[in-house]
């Protein structure tokens, strides 16, 4: 599996998402410890995780297993994310959703992942979403002490658009490793809308978020792109979502697929993206039905 350098630290070329794994039935550490291992063995070293994932247990759910075969951390990369405050779990007392990119927030919500995930560092850690009251200076001080500390190797943001991005960046010294963004054959905005542009002028890899739809890809995007996507992966030995990773995986700006499921049958078969192969002529195949109609 390629790895793909973001400075400080280093992401497998796809990551395992984690933002389900409070939904499964069975969240016992024996039974999280096979989804790890089975991506391990593919050579998806790169786990995805939040605060907010699973009203705030799926860190815990993680933090179990990782005390349970304590061998496996140092084989992974954890990436966490912070800054939404939901009126769930630990924050069952606020009364509105909202986004907290303040010092005080960052570093509880920092030490709350360390002590959930049972781990003394956080190889990657993202500003969850974009905040309206985000006062970059504060934010990019508490951002910069975190590595400085060696709590966290890099930080990085998610749902930034580029000037959001830019605005932090000046005032840090730390340099922004990556940014999480919805990227997929139904959420293509970003190929045309600046968003890539931005990070590859940058030299910065995106890691893409939700990169099948959520699930929804071929219920919701037409009959055209299903068949394609059956017709090609049927044509390569593969299921439709490599296909539709793979598409991804074919930008030259390197992006990051974050996959998602509790099916350890699927999970076997992430890195099946990895042997599609993708010329221009699939590519814009596929972007065509997903656009809905010839390309200008």
């Amino acid at each position: 599996m390629e790895m793909v350098d973001l400075g400080t630290v280093s992401l497998s070329r796809l990551v395992y998402g984690m933002w389900r794994l409070g939904d499964d039935r069975d969240t016992s550490p024996a039974h999280v410890q096979a989804k790890v291992e089975s991506c391990l063995d593919q050579g998806i070293t790169t786990f995805d995780q939040a605060d907010i994932y699973g009203g705030y247990t799926a860190e815990a759910i993680l933090g179990a297993a990782l005390k349970a075969a304590p061998q496996l951390r140092d084989r992974m990369q954890i990436v966490t994310k912070c800054d939404i405050v939901a009126p769930v779990g630990r924050y069952a007392d606020r009364r509105v959703k909202y986004y907290d990119t303040t010092a005080a927030h960052i570093a509880a919500s920092v030490e709350a992942s360390l002590r959930d995930l049972g781990t003394d560092r956080i190889d990657l850690l993202l500003i969850h979403r974009p905040d309206p009251l985000m006062d970059h200076f504060e934010t990019g001080e508490a951002l910069d002490a975190l590595v400085a500390s060696g709590k966290v190797r890099a930080v990085g943001v998610s749902n930034f658009r580029p000037w959001d991005f830019s605005l932090l960046q000046s005032a840090m010294e730390t340099d922004l490793a990556t940014n999480q963004i919805e990227l997929s054959l139904s959420a293509h905005e970003a190929f045309t809308n600046g968003d890539l542009a931005f990070l590859q002028e940058n030299e910065i890899a995106p890691m893409a978020w939700s990169p099948l739809g959520g699930g929804r890809l071929l219920a919701e995007s037409g009959a055209p792109l299903r068949e394609a996507l059956q017709r090609i992966a049927g044509e390569q030995g593969v299921e439709w979502s490599s296909v539709a990773v793979a598409w991804l995986l074919r930008h030259p700006a390197r992006v990051i697929p974050v996959l998602g499921t509790n099916s350890l049958e699927r999970i076997a078969r992430i890195s099946d993206a990895c042997r599609v192969e993708m010329d221009r002529q699939t590519w814009f195949e596929l972007y065509t039905h997903a656009l809905g109609h010839e390309v200008p």
